[in-house]
This record gives C-alpha cells, sequence and structure tokens, in this order.
C-alpha cells in the first residue's frame, strides 16, 4: 500500500509562497542589471555578500572538526547545483532572451522533478501528479500568453532558452538531493541548523563561482568586465538577490521540500512567472486582469489536485 501525499498546512504553503515571490523579484532585478555587470560575476558577488550574512550565524561549520568535511562531496556537489549553476544560468539566459521565453522554459521544473525522480530514485509518478503538472503548466501559459494562446506558437527559442532548461534540470535535482541524504545522512550538527546547511553549501559554491567567474573574464572583451556600471542600482541589485533570493528564499525552501517532497513543492515553483507577472503589471502601471486570475486558479488547482491524499 503506498504512503499518502504529504498534507498542505497553510504554514507550509506560506513558506512555499515565498521562494516564488522572491524569485519572480529575482528575474526582475537580473534583467535589469543586464549590461550593468556580467552574469556569472553577478551571481559570485551574490552569493559572496550571502556567504558573508551567514558567518556571524554559522561560521563553526567551516572548523576542522565539523561534519562538513567527511560529507563535502555531497556538499560540493549540492553547491555545485544551487550556488554555482543555478542562478548563474538563469542570468546568462536573461542575456540572450526574452523573460517569457526564459519564466516558461523555467516552469518546466515540476516536470523534470516528477522524470528525474523516476530515473534516479525509482519513484513512481501518479496518474495524480501527472494531472497536477498539466493544469499548473496550463495555468502558466495562459499567464504567459495575455489570455491567448495562440501567441504561444509564436515563442522562438534562442540560446538563453537552452540555459534555462539546463538551469531547470539543475536545480530539480538540487531538490532531490535535499531528502536524499547521502549514507549515513547529513551530519547531525549541520542538518539541525538552516544557516550551516546553507553556508556549507556556499564555500564550496563560491569556489566553483570563483571558476566560471574567472573563465567568464577570459572570454569576454575587457570593455564588458572592466567597465561595470557601479552605484547605487547595482549594490541595491546584490543586497536584494543576497537576502531574498539566496538566504530567505533557500531557507523556506528547504524547510518546504523537507515537510511536502520536492514533486509536491516543485508545483509551487510554477506561481513565479504569475507574481513576476503581477510586478511587471505594478511597475508598468497596468492593473492586472482576468487572465492572472485565471491562470492563479489553475496554478494553485495544479497544486491542490498533486498534494492530495
Amino acid at each position: 500500500m503506498s504512503a499518502p501525499a504529504p498534507r498542505l498546512t497553510p504554514s507550509t504553503i506560506a513558506l512555499l509562497l515565498i521562494p516564488p515571490l522572491m524569485w519572480a523579484g529575482n528575474a526582475v532585478v537580473g534583467r535589469m542589471m543586464q549590461g550593468a555587470i556580467p552574469p556569472i560575476t553577478f551571481n559570485l558577488l551574490r552569493w559572496v555578500l550571502a556567504g558573508v550574512l551567514l558567518l556571524p550565524l554559522a561560521a563553526w561549520v567551516l572548523r576542522p572538526g565539523s561534519g562538513l568535511w567527511p560529507q563535502r562531496r555531497r556538499f560540493a556537489l549540492l553547491g555545485l547545483l544551487g550556488v554555482g549553476l543555478y542562478n548563474a544560468l538563469q542570468y546568462m539566459a536573461l542575456k540572450t532572451s526574452t523573460p517569457i521565453n526564459v519564466t516558461l522554459v523555467a516552469s518546466s521544473i515540476p516536470i523534470w522533478m516528477l522524470l528525474l525522480g523516476r530515473v534516479l530514485y525509482g519513484v513512481p509518478v501518479s496518474r495524480r501528479a501527472a494531472v497536477g503538472a498539466a493544469l499548473s503548466l496550463a495555468g502558466v501559459a495562459v499567464v504567459l500568453s495575455r489570455g491567448e494562446l495562440a501567441q504561444l506558437g509564436a515563442l522562438r527559442l534562442v540560446a538563453g532558452d537552452g540555459w534555462m532548461l539546463l538551469a531547470a534540470l539543475t536545480w530539480a535535482w538540487y531538490s532531490w538531493l535535499l531528502v536524499r541524504p547521502p549514507v549515513g545522512g547529513y551530519p547531525p550538527d549541520i542538518k539541525a541548523d538552516w544557516a550551516a546547511f546553507l553556508l556549507a553549501q556556499i564555500v564550496f559554491g563560491l569556489g566553483w563561482s570563483g571558476a566560471m567567474t574567472g573563465a567568464e573574464w577570459l572570454t569576454l572583451p575587457p570593455a564588458t568586465t572592466g567597465h561595470m556600471q557601479w552605484g547605487w542600482p547595482l549594490i541595491a541589485a546584490l543586497v536584494y538577490v543576497a537576502v531574498g533570493p539566496s538566504l530567505l528564499a533557500y531557507r523556506s525552501w528547504g524547510i518546504g521540500v523537507a515537510r511536502v517532497g520536492p514533486t509536491v513543492a516543485g508545483f509551487f515553483n510554477n506561481l513565479t512567472p504569475l507574481f513576476a507577472a503581477l510586478m511587471s503589471a505594478t511597475l508598468l502601471g497596468e492593473m492586472p486582469r482576468l487572465y492572472h486570475a485565471a491562470g492563479f486558479v489553475l496554478i494553485v488547482g495544479g497544486i491542490l489536485v498533486s498534494s492530495r491524499r
């Protein structure tokens, strides 16, 4: 007899709503910073600042005797996927692709979670989960097409969409690794402390990000890397992405995934384009329309269907 689906409580729903809200803002800010700073460099500085903010809370995890070092390979993999790759690939995608294409490709994350769970961990894909995924993706399509689904056929994939597809795969794998610990489990002292758990990933992720930033600076023209537009807009953007999408969102995502699993949590990720559309409407002075409500109903319906007992 199969285990019942995890139950969504109000507190869990609130936790899982924070990451898509922060990540929607991250996409907007990332798009705004194009031309002001190279994308991989932006990702490196984001995590440097986030790591500095975490040091007062969890510096002990870096000591030689902590439980980090026996599991350094696992944390190096988590740091590669969640810190080094995902947002760097997203910022790269925003450089060559349109926001609507990037958001549409990112909405495939629940599908990749289902497939990776089946291939890597033998988790069966139930009919209910498949229906929930279809409903959620339909809601995303309604929002992105502004209620005119015929517009979706006019989309053309560019290099940035490929980068975002790779980002979606890395995030799906990262989420599964959170709930599939290594042999012997994650070190108890680190697992019980969210700041230590995140800092353990950042310390390795900075190594990956630093290497990728070095490659970026070697391949980009000197005019691109040598003339970053330092000023309050860039500083404010770095503070936001270091605190909101990094610390607050990762903390909430980690708790939410632990409570309901990566498959159910993945459906909440589809709220990101909806929040991004609402933010854009607010910034442009446009009021939300009927298709926003329709998309919201479909996305939430998919979440509810997938999480029913």
